[in-house]
């Protein structure tokens, strides 16, 4: 797997999600630097299981597109005899 790259502005915007989380639902202030080593270890380390799953959920989706084509191409089939 490729390393995933984000624009400037979609890390500073998870960045701004991760402090804001950390305000809310635990009453601490997260600073700017350490919000971005959180993410970068949230990323490396997890990331893949989010990716994964990701491919896993496109891949049943893909499947059930083929399933409906190969279904309409059986469907025009022509009788022989």
């Amino acid at each position: 797997m490729s390393e995933i790259k984000f624009t400037n502005q979609q890390k500073d915007e998870m960045v701004v999600k991760l402090q804001s989380y950390f305000e809310k639902e635990l009453a601490q202030e997260l600073g700017q630097f350490d919000a971005e080593f959180l993410l970068d270890f949230v990323s490396k380390e997890l990331g893949a299981y989010y990716y994964n799953q990701g491919l896993h959920d496109a891949r049943v989706v893909f499947e059930k597109r083929v399933q409906s084509i190969d279904d309409d191409l059986y469907g025009i089939e022509k009788e022989t005899r």
